[in-house]
């Protein structure tokens, strides 16, 4: 998959900054990361006067928030809190985005709970991140022995299922609706988030968080406060709208075609929370990370200031 990469600015002097009733026309710059986590920016990218860069992955989109040149971002939790520890709070979480979109793919048909994961190897896409992560939790909340590998790369998996070469896979959308429309004997097994929720007996963690320079949110308040208004506005309509969606999607070259991205929203769990109503949830997730690897998000919980009020 080629990931096409759009370096641009925009004054947010739009229709939603004007409702909020701010006429502050500061520069603004916001970097999405190409993908399912993309996908609800699409149709805000088309309608409004807002424009974005986007990038390939956080590790391309972090400098650029640390540095300045970004001010408003979509990170995966572990890495905006390590952001936020190692950098002396130099960015805050302005909003939940999307909730955890995993799934186990097989063609193996036994497969009908966690337990049948015995013995098995597992690839997993996502080292050191939340799949990781939330596969070992759950194995471990079963007492289930698995392996798990990561030994092919993420975008190289759906193909490896495919061809036989590895029977079993956690992997967020994308790759379980490509793995699933290329051939019909492959099926979503398991739902990790419904194994999250029956393990911790609480709702779905978080995979995608938005933030922001902790220097620009004390500046300009108001303008953070219009482009989270603009944001649930466009995520409504992608959730009403799939399939236009998915042409906005492909249309703006955000590294997905618009059959796999329509089929990907059903499955990809987005939401729109703010830091208040996601912080038990973040929490519960950033601490599993401190349970297997605490250094993935500098050793702590981030501390109050972290969320955006």
């Amino acid at each position: 998959m080629k990931f096409k990469s759009l370096f641009v600015t925009f004054f947010l002097f739009t229709a939603a900054a004007f409702a909020s009733g701010t006429k502050d026309n500061t520069q603004v710059t916001v970097g999405i990361l190409n993908g399912p986590s993309a996908i609800p920016c699409a149709h805000l990218m088309e309608t409004s006067d807002m424009t974005f860069q986007t990038y390939a992955a956080a590790n391309q989109l972090l400098p650029k928030l640390i540095n300045g040149e970004v001010d408003i971002g979509f990170l995966p939790p572990n890495v905006a809190a390590k952001t936020y520890t190692a950098n002396k709070g130099c960015i805050v979480c302005i909003g939940v985005s999307g909730q955890g979109m995993l799934s186990l793919i097989t063609k193996d048909a036994s497969i009908t709970s966690v337990s049948d994961l015995e013995g098995k190897r597992i690839a997993v896409a996502g080292a050191g991140a939340t799949p990781e992560y939330i596969t070992r939790y759950i194995l471990k909340k079963n007492t289930v022995s698995a392996t798990l590998d990561f030994s092919i790369p993420n975008n190289e998996i759906a193909a490896a299922l495919l061809s036989g070469k590895i029977d079993y896979a956690v992997v967020p959308e994308p790759f379980s609706t490509v793995a699933c429309t290329k051939d019909a004997s492959v099926r979503r097994a398991l739902d990790l988030q419904k194994e999250f929720e029956n393990a911790e007996g609480t709702a779905a963690y978080p995979m995608t968080l938005i933030v922001a320079r902790k220097e620009f949110v004390q500046q300009h308040p108001d303008l953070v406060k219009a482009f989270l208004n603009a944001y649930r506005s466009s995520f409504n309509w992608t959730i009403k709208n799939a399939e236009q969606a998915g042409l906005a999607v492909e249309r703006m070259g955000l590294g997905l075609n618009a059959a796999i991205a329509q089929k990907a929203i059903p499955y990809a769990n987005f939401v729109y929370k703010t830091p208040s109503q996601g912080r038990s949830n973040i929490e519960k997730l950033l601490s599993l990370f401190l349970q297997f690897a605490p250094e993935s998000i500098g050793g702590s919980l981030p501390t109050d200031d972290f969320y955006f009020k």
